[in-house]
């Protein structure tokens, strides 16, 4: 998982959406505008959000969901497992690192397809990889293994991986996985080389 940013120009923002329990055509358009701006990836897994893939509003403080301080900055689009699994433990895991904040990714480390805390007594950080069950040992797997396969197809293509990745995103966005694993191991800006969604 990587630092969040959030648009200060949002559509949600400007359009003045707010999340309307049991009104789906108005969360839809929140859902829509969330994909868009997250480039179709889940921000806890950085998995792509295929068209089949059950995917959720995410409320990151649950207990705003319904209240006049629930807004933007605590909705994210999520991979529906992952939403329903934080769901029940979020009074556990306090306090908590917040998915925006400025040093995330100083204090969340990526390493080597784990994640871990930069310091051992940052109960924030701690709590959030609990929480969000960054530390899944099946997740952590599967981000080693896709980055092993990426390293030998791109070692088989004899091109650089700004290109490789390029080649990728081009032909189906859908193998691209990982974000910050990609960032770290093969030292390119992923984010920036996807497109925007129209």
């Amino acid at each position: 998982m990587r630092r969040v940013t959030k648009n200060d120009d949002s559509e949600v923002k400007k359009s003045n959406l707010g999340y309307i329990e049991g009104n789906s055509n108005n969360n839809l358009k929140i859902s829509k505008i969330l994909y868009k701006e997250q480039k179709g990836f889940c921000i806890y897994t950085e998995e792509y959000l295929g068209r089949a893939d059950a995917r959720d509003i995410e409320h990151f403080d649950p207990t705003l969901k319904g209240t006049p301080k629930d807004s933007y900055s605590n909705w994210f689009l999520v991979k529906h497992q992952w939403n329903k699994e934080k769901s029940s433990k979020w009074e556990d895991y306090q306090p908590v690192l917040h998915p925006t904040a400025n040093d995330f990714d100083q204090r969340i480390v990526y390493d080597s397809g784990d994640y871990r805390v930069a310091e051992i007594d940052d109960e924030e950080a701690t709590n959030l990889i609990k929480l969000l069950k960054l530390d899944d040992i099946i997740l952590a797997d599967e981000r080693k293994k896709y980055i092993q396969r990426k390293a030998k197809e791109l070692s088989i293509y004899g091109v650089s991986p700004k290109e490789f990745f390029k080649i990728l995103i081009e032909d189906d966005i859908k193998q691209i996985s990982y974000l910050r694993a990609i960032d770290q191991e093969f030292k390119i800006d992923i984010w920036n080389m996807i497109p925007e969604i129209e």
